[in-house]
């Protein structure tokens, strides 16, 4: 067995990180069937060890929000090392689970940028090419590209990665923000000490949110991240990331993205999902509900991040 005392709790940013350069544009998207993705297994709850996290269940009115899928329990799209739950109203996701495993990460070349329908849903439940063209939105992976490419399928992960459920449209400077750093971060931590993490992300979807070639952009984005410390301790952490007010009107000159760590109870009220016993996990929710105040954390880089 490795010897890891000495080792730190987090690495610096990881080097699998990508420049943000924005994705070319693509003319023609294709579709993947069901056939085509018929041996996908998708997100494992019993992925960390002795720390079982199910997925997340819509509560509210997002309980009646999800995208039927067809032959699924819980209607998830499942791809490899990762699994979607889509909002009906919205055509986005409401939210991804994804598990990483640190030991088996593998570099894989980005190539060309081939985005797809998946024809297990109706193609009018999914945003396509028509909302990204000849603007400065971007289609923003909501599964980081690079974290689910570890073992014998990384290389077809990768791809999974390119499917418009899995996307979410953001402005061009969103990904040279905090937030990709908080992604590397984690996913280095992953790599550095051979771990397994489970992180789930997704949209914020207000009715404020603001119209766009009728379809209402996301302001916010959130993120949470369970794992099991060297100490054999589970532990789970939440993130949000805020743009500022002043949205300009269709030019989406969008202001500074701020990054908050935030509590996982929080979030999960914020966004009308149920964690599970997840939050009794996290350092935030356990000092709100002792304190009854609220945290916010601003995350400026990754000495802020509190794990």
């Amino acid at each position: 067995m490795t010897d890891r005392t000495h080792r730190p709790v987090l690495r610096g940013l990881s080097a699998l990180a990508e420049p943000s350069t924005g994705s070319p544009r693509q003319q023609t998207a294709t579709v993947s069937t069901a056939d085509d993705l018929a041996d996908r297994q998708g997100y494992d709850p019993a992925f960390l060890p002795d720390f079982e996290v199910p997925l997340p269940t819509p509560v509210g009115s997002r309980a009646d929000d999800v995208t039927p899928v067809e032959g699924s329990r819980d209607n998830r799209l499942d791809y490899t090392h990762f699994s979607i739950v889509m909002s009906r109203s919205r055509r986005l996701a409401l939210f991804t689970a994804l598990n990483i495993d640190g030991e088996q990460l593998r570099r894989i070349d980005r190539g060309d940028d081939h985005w797809r329908f998946d024809d297990r849903i109706p193609r009018d439940c999914q945003l396509g090419e028509a909302l990204y063209a000849d603007n400065p939105l971007d289609r923003g992976h909501l599964v980081r590209r690079t974290a689910p490419n570890w073992g014998d399928r990384a290389e077809q992960a990768n791809r999974d990665t390119f499917h418009f459920t899995n996307c979410s449209p953001q402005m061009a400077g969103f990904n040279q923000q905090t937030w990709l750093g908080l992604e590397d971060y984690l996913i280095d931590h992953a790599r550095a000490d051979d771990q397994r993490i489970t992180v789930f992300t997704g949209p914020v979807l207000r009715d404020s949110d603001r119209c766009y070639r009728g379809v209402q952009i996301p302001e916010a984005f959130w993120k949470v991240v369970a794992f099991v410390d060297r100490n054999g301790r589970p532990s789970a952490s939440g993130y949000m990331i805020e743009q500022a007010e002043d949205l300009d009107r269709l030019g989406f000159m969008f202001g500074q993205y701020r990054t908050y760590q935030r509590s996982v109870a929080r979030i999960a009220s914020l966004v009308e999902l149920d964690f599970g016993e997840l939050a009794g996990f996290d350092g935030f929710s356990n000092e709100e509900h002792d304190t009854g105040a609220r945290i916010d954390a601003v995350i400026n880089g990754p000495e802020d991040i509190r794990l």
